[in-house]
């Protein structure tokens, strides 16, 4: 599946949502899909979570 239609069956998901339920379940949806994407990719390994949580707790990641 392309990058384009990944967005354009995600940006779908989330009208449906808005439309049957309300702007706060897209939010959650949204966050969850979110939520979703980012342990997906540390289970992957596309991102490193050490380095991930320093930066979150404002440290500086060169040296």
């Amino acid at each position: 599946m392309t990058t384009a239609r990944f967005g354009l069956l995600v940006g779908a998901v989330l009208a449906v949502v808005w439309a049957a339920l309300g702007f706060w379940a897209f939010v959650g949806v949204a966050v969850a899909m979110l939520v979703g994407w980012l342990v997906g990719r540390l289970v992957s390994g596309d991102i490193d979570g050490a380095r991930l949580i320093d930066t979150l707790r404002g440290r500086r990641s060169s040296s």
